[in-house]
Formats: structure tokens, C-alpha cells, sequence
């Protein structure tokens, strides 16, 4: 499997030679799917927190005596069928969202999506993205020259991210360049998962050799 390789201007600089094993996997929906629903719910918040009766304010004393008054007994007001009790059944945030999955699984999952996007045509490789100093305007020439190439003309003028732009390392200069710039999202590749790669339409990696060299030494034996 070959792919080519782009300079920061948009041009031709050469190829790259693809695992299979990472960029050549047949699509597994089940697999993804498992390990997208347990990521997104390891990152839900459980703000949402609701009282029960015996946190709920006041309610100390019973509202009438048990017999004689010719209405129902209660033991307080602050049951949860009184207006300003306590509420049953309703959200905690002592709920644990955590759903535990494989780290095997989750590469795999992981080389499923970057094979099926990349035989979508929505990988693209550049072989590296310099930025003397940090300047918007230097990103924005940059993503104008890569918006030459076929697949990646939508991030020259989208409001949201279009593309995950995918570095080995993180370079102040050029993160901070683009950080004003909404078409593209800038990521580690060292910490890129299924969820990122599936929630961008395109993925570009930066200085792909190295790149694909660690993600090919990421499932573990």
C-alpha cells in the first residue's frame, strides 16, 4: 500500500509505504461502535444531582398529629409527594458512566476507522508543517495551499473543524498559529483515538514516516 505525500504548500513530495495492518483492516461496525459508546461515556459529566428526603431542607417536624384531623398521616413534609420534598429516583452525581474497554480493542477499533477512512479517500500525509513564528496568518496560507489538494478543499472557509491535523509532538509555534483558525483541529498523534478519528471527515498526518512508524507500535503482542 502506497500513499503520496504533500508539502506544506500542497505540492507532490514523494511516498509513503502503508502497514496493512493498520491501514488495510476490513471494517468491523460492532467494534467501533463498543469502543466510541465507551468512550463517550467515560467522558460524560454527571453534574445533574437531585435530594432525596433526608437531604432536602426542613421537614423536621410532622406536619399534624397521626389521628383525628380526618386527613391522610404524614410523617413530614418534605416527602416526596409534598411540593418542596425530596425527589425519588432522580439523577446522582455519585452514578458511575465508566464502561471499561480493552486496550487491544480499542487500537484495533482505532486501525479499523483510519482503514476505512483511508480507503475513503479522507487520509492525507504531509510530510512536515513549519512555522518560524507564531503567525495566524502564516496557518491560514498554509491551509489555503493544502486546500489544493483533492478531498481537502472544504477547510479553506468552514466555521467548524473540517480536518484533525495529526502531529507527532506538539510545536508551540504552530499550534498556536492555528489556534484562531476554526476549519482544522490540532491534535498529538500519540494520543489519537477512535473517537478523534471518526469525529473529523478528514485526518492529515504530519511527518508520516515517524508517524505511522509509532502507530504501527501500538497494538501490543
Amino acid at each position: 500500500m502506497e500513499a503520496k505525500i504533500y508539502n506544506q504548500k500542497g505540492e507532490d513530495a514523494g511516498k509513503i509505504s502503508l502497514p496493512e495492518k493498520v491501514f488495510g483492516l476490513s471494517w468491523n461496525a460492532d467494534l467501533v461502535h463498543q469502543t466510541v459508546t465507551s468512550q463517550m461515556s467515560n467522558k460524560r459529566s454527571n453534574n445533574a444531582h437531585t435530594k432525596d428526603r433526608s437531604e432536602v431542607r426542613g421537614g423536621g417536624k410532622k406536619p399534624w398529629k397521626q389521628k383525628g384531623t380526618g386527613q391522610a398521616r404524614h410523617g413530614s413534609s418534605r416527602s416526596p409527594i409534598w411540593v418542596g420534598g425530596g425527589v425519588t429516583h432522580g439523577p446522582r452525581n455519585e452514578k458511575n458512566y465508566t464502561k471499561k474497554i480493552n486496550k487491544k480493542m480499542g487500537v484495533k477499533a482505532l486501525f479499523v476507522v483510519l482503514s476505512k477512512k483511508y480507503k475513503d479517500g479522507e487520509v492525507f500525509f504531509v510530510d512536515s508543517i513549519k512555522i518560524p513564528e507564531i503567525k495566524t496568518k502564516k496557518a491560514a496560507e498554509i491551509i489555503l495551499a493544502l486546500s489544493k489538494i483533492k478531498g481537502l478543499e472544504k477547510i479553506k472557509a468552514a466555521y467548524k473543524p473540517k480536518a484533525n491535523i495529526a502531529f507527532l509532538g506538539k510545536d508551540d509555534k504552530v499550534f498556536k498559529s492555528f489556534k484562531n483558525i476554526p476549519s482544522v483541529y490540532l491534535s498529538d498523534i500519540k494520543n489519537l483515538n477512535t473517537l478523534d478519528a471518526i469525529n473529523f471527515k478528514n485526518l492529515i498526518i504530519v511527518d508520516p514516516e515517524k508517524s505511522v512508524d509509532f502507530l504501527s507500535k501500538k497494538m501490543v503482542k
